[in-house]
């Protein structure tokens, strides 16, 4: 095994939103070789619907002042295939160029954002150093942004904050992914507490070690303005989860309404969506950028 503190980091990145694609590719653009810039060449999206490619090869153009991203458009947007499938496939083509040259991939979503790279790049050295084979760090999942600096953040039902894993956001080079992010690797996982604070496992899920929640990835999820979010209902691999008309309600009085939102956390049944009222520093959240849908087309193309 190559020397832990001396790793080849690419990374890979599926272009579709640009809202917090700067804050997200700058904070680990340094520490990284090379970054994969995936995305479809005709500006479309899993589900078929149009997305702002030109613009978010305009951030990347603006960040990459070393030339380590590579565009790497493909035909991914393929309509007889489920959007997870999509995803999925659009995420092993890019694993598998970003791969080469590499020891292991980074493989964050664009509105995922390191609030501690020097922190991150530790753990994945001491992931590789252990054997494993994929890296789970924790993220904190912004459900709203309800003010200047201030988010619904997930929690359990007392509040407390928990960690997110999407799946594993580093994985060793050549690793086969089985289902979006995830793959059937060891995992070297940290967490907020030494016990597992993660409500979708169980509460006995190794934990090798933690970091403060100051250290851990934001992921902006749905904090979007209100149109945008809406088009990412659409394109989403997880476009069949939020399409219903109530979801939307739903995320809208509860933007309207945190404090009711938080009080009434402690109710709401095992499997339900529990939040906490949080103060982030802006940036790197602060107000999404506007999203322009005018160009179709991906730039070059």
């Amino acid at each position: 095994m190559s020397d832990p503190d001396a790793l080849r980091i690419n990374a890979y990145v599926l272009v579709a939103d640009p809202s917090y694609l700067r804050e997200s590719l700058g904070a680990y653009y340094s520490s990284v070789e090379r970054i994969v810039v995936s995305y479809d060449r005709t500006a479309t999206s899993w589900t078929g619907t149009p997305l702002p490619i030109e613009q978010c090869l305009e951030i990347i153009s603006e960040v990459d002042v070393e030339g380590k991203c590579i565009l790497a458009p493909g035909d991914f947007a393929r309509l007889d295939h489920t959007p997870l499938e999509n995803d999925t496939h659009q995420r092993q083509v890019a694993l598998d160029q970003a791969s080469d040259g590499a020891d292991w991939v980074m493989q964050l979503d664009t509105d995922e954002v390191l609030s501690d790279p020097q922190t991150f790049f530790v753990m994945l050295r001491r992931a590789a150093a252990a054997g494993a084979g994929g890296l789970d760090y924790p993220a904190r999942w912004l459900y709203t942004r309800t003010g200047r600096g201030r988010y619904l953040e997930a929690s359990n039902r007392w509040w407390r904050r928990a960690a997110s894993y999407p799946g594993p956001v580093a994985v060793r080079a050549g690793t086969r992914l089985r289902h979006a992010r995830q793959a059937d690797v060891p995992l070297f996982r940290v967490d907020f507490r030494t016990r597992n604070s993660d409500p979708w496992r169980g509460r006995d899920s190794p934990v090798h070690t933690t970091v403060d929640a100051s250290q851990a990835i934001l992921h902006f999820s749905w904090v979007r303005d209100l149109d945008v979010l809406r088009r990412k209902f659409g394109w989403s691999g997880h476009t069949h989860a939020m399409r219903p008309p109530a979801v939307l309600r739903r995320w809208l009085w509860r933007t309207k309404h945190p404090l009711l939102t938080v009080l009434m956390t402690p109710l709401r049944r095992k499997g339900d969506a529990r939040y906490r009222l949080v103060r982030i520093a802006e940036p790197p959240g602060g107000s999404p950028i506007r999203v322009d849908y005018s160009v179709r087309a991906a730039a070059g193309e």
